[in-house]
């Protein structure tokens, strides 16, 4: 229990990085105050939990379409995923086109996070 709660917290800020740095290279309408980290922590809750609850039906419901172009049109719906999420938070905001292209960075940071932390963890096992 403890260590799927320590994941969860862990892809929470890391979905909140992602969002900051796409956010910071796109320049998507946010302005810099002293609560840009609040409003991204809570922009990163709101991706995990649009992505946990409506990111299946959404891949359902565009099969043949991702079928249809061979899986690449996941990344329109990641980047709606981010957008619902852009939505949903307070003082941020984006258009859709920056969305999808917040989706590709968020996928980066995680693959590489997890590729790295993979890459710890398998030192370890073979320490072990």
């Amino acid at each position: 229990m403890q260590q799927k709660l320590i994941s969860l917290l862990f892809r929470w800020l890391l979905n909140s990085l992602g969002i900051y740095l796409a956010v910071s290279v796109f320049g998507t309408g946010y302005a810099q105050s002293p609560e840009s980290a609040v409003v991204f922590l809570i922009a990163g809750l709101m991706f995990s939990l649009v992505s946990t609850f409506l990111r299946p039906f959404a891949i359902i419901f565009s099969l043949p379409i991702l079928i249809f172009t061979f899986g690449f049109f996941v990344i329109v719906v990641n980047g709606l995923m981010v957008y619902l999420a852009a939505v949903l938070t307070p003082y941020l905001q984006m258009t859709f086109f920056h969305s999808i292209l917040a989706g590709v960075v968020i996928t980066l940071v995680n693959y590489i996070v997890n590729t790295m932390s993979g890459l710890q963890l398998s030192r370890r096992l073979r320490e072990v």
